[in-house]
């Protein structure tokens, strides 16, 4: 129960793991971006009457506190990997419920929405609703299918691996999504291994491989990159 991690099915059909953010790391991270915002504020400001503007000041201050409050996190969101400044002094950060960053729809509705899940006061609508599922989700996350995770979360295979220089090789027989992940994993964590390690291994599969030794380190290696999709 206490356990925030979820499974994610990726296009290519493999299984991750994303662990979700509560609400309370999710409240300092808004608290952290609301100082910033007041902080811009002040500045514009200070600008516009520094100029002495008069009517026209005060309606491009109005103008400009209205774009940020609507598209400060939005440009953030899609620009910035999913994450505004106070979620990333959190590292945690906003992606599809699929495990791909979100996209400019995406998150237009889920801060659109925020007007609602302010309701009644202080974010009370949104607080219900992420205390009533269990990825915490508030109503713009609902509907615009995104969910806030952890960013150490959020797997990403190690680009600098010399096993992904291998030709990719299409598996012989179809894997559910549990071998899938356990043969990639054999991949991306090779480099940590000895070679002797890495044999033992690859011979436990070699009805799957049809060979062993460092042949058949060689042919999962293969394996893992036609999985992830590795040209």
């Amino acid at each position: 129960m206490l356990d925030t991690t979820r499974p994610v099915e990726t296009p290519e059909g493999i299984e991750l793991g994303l662990r979700v953010a509560g609400p309370v790391v999710r409240a300092l991270a808004w608290c952290l971006d609301f100082a910033l915002r007041i902080l811009i504020y002040m500045i514009l400001l200070y600008f516009f009457t520094t100029f002495n503007l008069g009517d026209l000041g005060i309606g491009l201050f109005l103008i400009s506190i209205f774009i940020l409050e609507w598209f400060y996190p939005v440009l953030f969101e899609v620009y910035r990997d999913g994450a505004t400044p106070g979620k990333q002094a959190m590292h945690i950060k906003v992606l599809h419920e699929s495990g791909v960053p979100v996209n400019w729809s995406n998150a237009m509705v889920r801060n659109l929405l925020r007007a609602v899940d302010f309701l009644p006061f202080l974010y009370g609508f949104g607080l219900i609703s992420m205390l009533m599922n269990h990825d915490f989700k508030r109503i713009g996350d609902l509907a615009a299918g995104t969910v806030v995770v952890y960013e150490e979360e959020h797997v990403s295979l190690k680009k600098d691996t010399a096993w992904m220089a291998e030709s990719p090789v299409s598996l012989p027989v179809p894997l559910t999504l549990e071998e899938q992940q356990a043969l990639i994993n054999f991949a991306d964590r090779s480099s940590s291994l000895p070679e002797s390690r890495l044999i033992e291994l690859a011979n436990i599969v070699t009805p799957l491989t049809g060979t062993s030794g460092k042949r058949g380190v060689k042919m999962l290696y293969q394996f893992a990159n036609s999985l992830i999709g590795n040209k």
